[in-house]
């Protein structure tokens, strides 16, 4: 038995022993990857006007969305962390700051926040401008990569915040109490043991909210983002084939979510541990 482990372990196909019996389970990922990867280099192939055409125009866009994503995915844990610790706070103005924060921001569609950051925030910059009697201000327009990574942050970061609040929640108020008796003043205590282990917990969720953010980073093609929603709207726009477009855009898309959620699952793994 214990060779029939060990030569499990060496295959991911052969992943579990129940009863003494040895049963099969494909992982269904490869085959998923597999599938979707072959479908595309087939459509690529056999038909390359328009599919060959649509990934070599579109593939500037896979670039903005990855970038896009990661980048607001990034910013959105440092946003999280700290607005989970203002909702956890003792301090009656910042606690009080971090439920507004998260309440307003969880209340506004991302797609109407997107639209406000790109075409009211400007307007607003720019009359502090003329009040502060400021150039620079004044004759500021949006970027609109950098205004859709501010609008995703700041809306991800919303849940995200309530994500780590319920993290730390779920550790035992005895171990902040037995850091503290080991002579650890808050600030330490929250950094080498709550932290860490609140980390173990809210990972999964941290997951799904990247994988989210990915597919929801689409709208950010409304603010002039060439990402890939966009370069597939333009090429649809020039060719007139809809179903083709959007066939070889969500099949992209899909492979992107794949690797993610194996990402994801590699962390998962890496990081578990028995409570």
């Amino acid at each position: 038995m214990n060779k029939a482990n060990d030569s499990l372990n060496t295959q991911e196909e052969l992943s579990y022993v129940t009863g003494g019996e040895v049963n099969v389970r494909h992982d269904t990922w490869w085959w998923l990857v597999g599938a979707v990867v072959g479908l595309v280099i087939l459509l690529v192939v056999v038909q390359p006007d328009p599919f060959r055409d649509l990934v070599v125009f579109a593939r500037d866009g896979v670039a903005v969305t990855i970038l896009v994503t990661i980048s607001a995915y990034l910013l959105m844990l440092v946003v999280g962390l700290f607005g989970g610790l203002g909702r956890l706070a003792k301090n009656k103005f910042i606690f009080g700051l971090a439920t507004i924060y998260v309440e307003v921001i969880r209340g506004i569609p991302l797609l109407v926040q997107l639209i406000g950051w790109y075409f009211a925030s400007p307007v607003v910059i720019q009359a502090v401008g003329e009040w502060l009697n400021f150039a620079p201000l004044m004759e500021y327009r949006a970027n609109p990569i950098v205004t859709a990574i501010i609008a995703i942050t700041v809306c991800y970061g919303a849940y995200m915040s309530e994500i780590v609040r319920a993290g730390i929640q779920s550790v035992p108020k005895g171990q902040m109490e037995a850091a503290r008796s080991l002579g650890m003043n808050h600030f330490q205590a929250m950094r080498f043991v709550i932290l860490p282990q609140a980390f173990r917990v809210i990972l999964p969720p941290m997951g799904n909210e990247f994988i989210a953010l990915l597919k929801d980073s689409s709208l950010v093609s409304v603010v002039a983002v060439a990402d890939l929603t966009r370069r597939g709207r333009e090429f649809m726009s020039a060719h007139f084939n809809p179903i083709e477009t959007w066939t070889m855009v969500a099949l992209l898309y899909l492979i992107m979510t794949l690797f993610a959620s194996r990402l994801v699952s590699y962390i998962e793994k890496k990081t578990k541990y028995e409570r």
